[in-house]
């Protein structure tokens, strides 16, 4: 009954009202900030290299891996995967539009955080719910959209993150249905909280140097499988741009078409208007708030036109069609089989270990940052241990659960952070645009810019930018 709710709460959101939000939203940022991601391309790659003044702050690089840890996920193999066998070649593309129009949204939400982040005692913290506070004035809202966080990352993101790494293995003899998941999370939820009990310290370095490792692996072994089936490559593409534009079967089915599962597992992967990213970005030191916001659209399209195109055509060009009954890690593992034999299965289980670890990792970041806003200082040490214990316990839980399940109640959650963080963006992003005008002015004017909030006319008062 439970999952029967959640579903028909997910075709309300997705069908109609998410869609609307982000397509909107993300193309009224494109036209604001002219195409930013495609004209500042140079200045993000730029902005990523930069170190913070001091040499002792989070840098932009930093900011970057965190979020990108929590983006580049399961959802990059197991939502690609079940977009693919459930809604067809064609929502990849739908991903595709997801990401670029998306940029724009993620430039907007990141740059807001910059603007707006606290001064805390280990450096600089801040995310939605304090740009809710401080720049729409409401409190409510803002602890409303930091409960959602909480609920979405610590609980629905992890334990999905948690079930689909245990399910990797079930292709293995020694997987056992009623034993195997439970002693799998039990492995998991312990690594996470030795990293955890570290402190944000720790997780920034574990995800500074898995982030990367496991990114760059991944795409080399995907353009294998596509050098190895170059042959169908060009079929790949046309039966994605069919697919795509078959209106008939859009229109026939909306809730279970390409469109439908593109947007979804587009917006699960990338994360683009849900304000998670933001979290990260208000941590990094930087002289100027735009870079951090040029440098999490990077985050985006590593994310989606990267890390998602690569699990995308490794399955699509594999031969191997797909179909409900593979739908999720089994879809991925039949097509490295069929390209790479044994060594296929073996490499996408490593890949899923990394890629889960690190996004559990990435998640509790966030999930430490709403904590402090809503209790409105740092918490005490024993406090963050029992957190952390908790959030193991969760990791562990997750392990055995139901997949629809945990997939429904984490679309749910995420939707209402989205419903929440696209119209405050829309109503505080001007301020932002505003930033990138300043910070464009300063580049022409062969200046290392600088920012100042007074320069934008901002009427709120921050922590920052006297």
């Amino acid at each position: 009954m439970l999952e029967n709710i959640i579903g028909h709460i997910n075709d309300a959101l997705y069908s109609y009202i998410l869609i609307v939000l982000l397509l909107i939203g993300g193309i009224y940022f494109l036209i604001r900030t002219r195409f930013v991601q495609f004209r500042l391309l140079g200045e993000q790659f730029r902005a990523v290299m930069e170190k913070p003044a001091d040499g002792k702050g989070v840098s932009s690089f930093q900011a970057l891996m965190v979020s990108t840890a929590s983006r580049v996920g399961t959802g990059n193999i197991i939502g690609v995967s079940t977009a693919i066998c459930l809604g067809g070649f064609g929502s990849v593309f739908w991903m595709w539009i997801i990401a670029i129009i998306g940029g724009a949204s993620a430039f907007i939400e990141s740059t807001l955080a910059q603007i707006y982040k606290r001064k805390g005692p280990d450096g600089s913290y801040g995310g939605p719910a304090h740009y809710i506070q401080i720049g729409l004035k409401s409190p409510v809202l803002a602890t409303i959209f930091a409960v959602l966080l909480i609920i979405t990352y610590a609980f629905g993101f992890n334990m999905l993150a948690s079930y689909n790494l245990q399910s990797t293995f079930s292709g293995y003899e020694f997987y056992n249905e009623n034993r195997s998941p439970w002693i799998i999370g039990l492995i998991i939820a312990a690594l996470v909280l030795y990293c955890l009990m570290g402190g944000g310290k720790r997780v920034l370095k574990a995800t500074s140097v898995l982030v990367p490792a496991m990114g760059i692996a991944y795409i080399l072994i995907s353009l294998v499988i596509i050098v190895i089936n170059i042959t169908t490559l060009p079929s790949v593409f046309e039966r994605i741009f069919k697919e795509a534009f078959d209106l008939s079967a859009i229109f026939g089915g909306f809730s279970g078409s390409c469109v439908m599962y593109g947007i979804k597992r587009g917006l699960f992967s990338n994360e683009a208007g849900v304000g998670s990213a933001p979290n990260a970005s208000a941590s990094a030191e930087v002289d100027h708030p735009v870079k951090q916001g040029l440098v999490q659209v990077l985050s985006v399209f590593i994310d989606t036109l990267l890390v998602c195109s690569a699990t995308a055509f490794m399955c699509m060009c594999s031969g191997v069609e797909p179909s409900a009954e593979l739908s999720g890690a089994p879809y991925v593992q039949a097509a490295l089989s069929s390209a790479l034999g044994t060594f296929g299965p073996i490499f996408i289980t490593i890949a899923m270990i990394l890629f889960a670890f690190t996004t559990l990792l990435g998640n509790l970041y966030y999930v430490d940052n709403c904590l402090i806003f809503l209790l409105k200082r740092q918490p005490s040490k024993r406090f963050m241990t029992v957190y952390h214990i908790i959030a193991s316990l969760i990791v562990f839980v997750g392990a055995g659960l139901s997949a629809d399940l945990l997939w429904g109640i984490a679309d749910v959650t995420m939707g209402a952070m989205t419903i929440i963080n696209m119209p405050v963006i829309l109503i505080l992003g001007k301020y932002a645009v505003r930033a990138l005008k300043d910070y464009e002015k300063q580049r022409k004017e062969g200046k290392h810019p600088v920012f100042k909030a007074q320069d934008i006319k901002l009427p709120h008062k921050v922590d920052y930018w006297k």
